[in-house]
């Protein structure tokens, strides 16, 4: 009998795209598969959207607002399938997509997880455009991660199929990070260290929706900000504590680096414990990417003083955002 594969889609105020999320779901040409969606409180029309594929064997539950990690987590407990696919609920996957990935890992004899193409797109997956990165390769777990940390590349959550064993060693998504848009990239660093290695398995395409207002990506908020420093903090305890060498070491200060120019000036005590991470791991020579509207400030006060106008000119409405 085949291996059963667990799709599981955490939603919260998802309106506009559940429906079409779960579709995709539903289309995906590997016959074994269970799909449960979590309802995370939403206050709009999803979980009454949801409802209506329930006749096509999708479970719904419903739960108070908890966070997207909880979700996740509700829906894992209440799986039983032997690979994990996650996925949020505007996304998209191409119809083959699992079963081109479940081909690629019986052909693997180690303890894998797999992953595929991604591409963004806005309101049309026709948009989306898959060009190759870096980490669209076989790697080892550290090699791929200190790749993706050193150059600041990354995966969306739906690329990936990971085995229940895998899946149960990294732990439970953490629930202490709240409106953190990099809540995911914490959970797979510990995925990915708990596996033997990545197969990247080409033509199984995921598709990640974008510009959505409101949307986690953006994390603007301050409780946003202090959760992804927190997110950047444990990734790097969990990478060097696997390998504490200079490569990973460089890679943890370039994400520390690149997040301080972010966030910088606000949270005055978040970007000096940046800083200070930064120092500690041997430095970074990660540069600000300044902005059009922001380089002839910098040019005559220089790219803090020069940040710290261009937030007030934002607080007092007097400009747009580049």
């Amino acid at each position: 009998m085949q291996p059963l594969i667990s799709i599981l889609i955490p939603c919260y105020n998802a309106e506009p795209w559940l429906a079409e999320t779960l579709e995709s779901a539903l289309a995906q040409t590997w016959p074994r598969k269970e799909i449960i969606v979590v309802d995370d409180g939403s206050s709009d029309r999803s979980l009454e959207i949801a409802r209506r594929f329930e006749s096509d064997g999708i479970r719904i539950i419903s739960q108070e607002n908890r966070g997207a990690c909880a979700a996740r987590n509700r829906a894992f407990r209440e799986s039983t399938g032997e690979y994990i696919q996650y996925l949020d609920a505007d996304d998209l996957l191409a119809r083959d997509k699992i079963e081109r990935q479940m081909a690629q890992l019986s052909r693997e004899h180690g303890n894998c997880v797999v992953a595929g193409e991604w591409a963004k797109f806005y309101k049309k997956p026709s948009e989306a455009e898959f060009t190759p990165e870096p980490l669209w390769a076989n790697r080892d777990p550290i090699d791929w991660l200190a790749t993706a940390w050193q150059n600041n590349w990354m995966m969306n959550p739906g690329v990936w199929l990971v085995p229940r064993p895998i899946a149960e060693t990294a732990g439970p998504w953490n629930e202490s990070l709240p409106s953190n848009p990099d809540d995911d990239g914490e959970y797979f660093c510990r995925v990915l260290l708990a596996s033997q290695g990545i197969r990247f398995c080409w033509g199984a395409k995921a598709y990640y929706r974008t510009g959505l207002s409101g949307s986690l990506s953006r994390g603007q908020s301050d409780r946003s900000k202090m959760s992804r420093f927190y997110s950047l903090e444990l990734c790097a305890q969990h990478l060097l504590a696997v390998e504490d060498s200079p490569r990973t070491r460089q890679a943890c200060a370039n994400r520390f680096q690149r997040f301080f120019y972010e966030v910088y000036p606000d949270i005055p005590d978040i970007c000096t414990r940046a800083e200070q991470r930064v120092r500690e791991l041997g430095g970074s020579e990660v540069q600000p990417v300044i902005g059009a509207k922001l380089k002839p400030l910098c040019a005559v006060l220089g790219w803090r003083r020069a940040k710290k106008v261009q937030k007030l000119a934002y607080r007092l409405g007097l400009n747009n955002r580049d």
